[in-house]
């Protein structure tokens, strides 16, 4: 069994007398059982499990699996979701902006590898799933957007110092580099751990950003 953070009541036990709230409390904890399921299912390497099979492990029965969810599309939608409220608290960078490079790269490539870690396994079924799924594209797109303005932010005084082209052409560069995407083929290719993958982006940032800090006015 899953070791899951929710779990199911019994569909035998369904409240036939209670009030609406616990109706509604019943139902919730049941959908978010099935949604808890299906992230593990995802953290453990199968991104399609069969609705029978998220089922079973979520303790309730498939007809209330599509009782709860449209189909397998809405439930793949909710559990990103789920897991994005999950890891929120990772989705910022600290102090963003400030303080020397140096500690801004460390900083940006410390958050990115320890965010990419915790959402891997729902961020390649967001990605399997988006062409196919036009709430699931949006949704990526906006997450892409809020991830390459967060590096703008972080590396404005290197940016600033461009002219317009050539800033764009190292944001875009940047924002490849630490992308979700680099991350997974950097696992992939060189079984690289979170660190080594840190490491990694570290030092293509400082590639990067270094010649643009050594040109600052006022450096000899």
């Amino acid at each position: 069994m899953a070791n899951s953070p929710t779990s199911a009541v019994p569909d035998s036990e369904a409240p036939s007398t209670a009030g609406l709230d616990g109706r509604h409390a019943w139902r919730d904890r049941n959908r978010l059982a099935v949604v808890d399921a299906l992230l593990d299912f995802y953290a453990e390497g199968n991104l399609r499990p069969g609705a029978q099979a998220v089922a079973e492990r979520s303790g309730v029965s498939r007809r209330s699996v599509f009782r709860y969810f449209e189909d397998l599309d809405d439930l793949d939608r909710t559990a990103i979701a789920r897991q994005q409220e999950r890891v929120r608290h990772l989705l910022e960078v600290p102090d963003i902006g400030q303080g020397p490079l140096h500690s801004r790269i460390e900083n940006l490539a410390s958050q990115r590898a320890a965010l990419y870690t915790a959402i891997a396994p729902a961020a390649r079924v967001s990605r399997l799933r988006a062409p196919f799924h036009p709430v699931l594209a949006e949704e990526l797109a906006l997450s892409r957007e809020h991830l390459r303005r967060q590096l703008e932010r972080q590396f404005r005084p290197e940016l600033d110092r461009l002219p317009q082209h050539s800033r764009a052409f190292l944001l875009a560069a940047a924002d490849v580099t630490c992308s979700f995407e680099s991350f997974d083929l950097m696992q992939a290719t060189r079984a690289w751990n979170e660190n080594e993958i840190q490491q990694a982006m570290a030092q293509a940032l400082l590639a990067f950003f270094g010649a643009q800090s050594e040109h600052a006015p006022g450096k000899p």
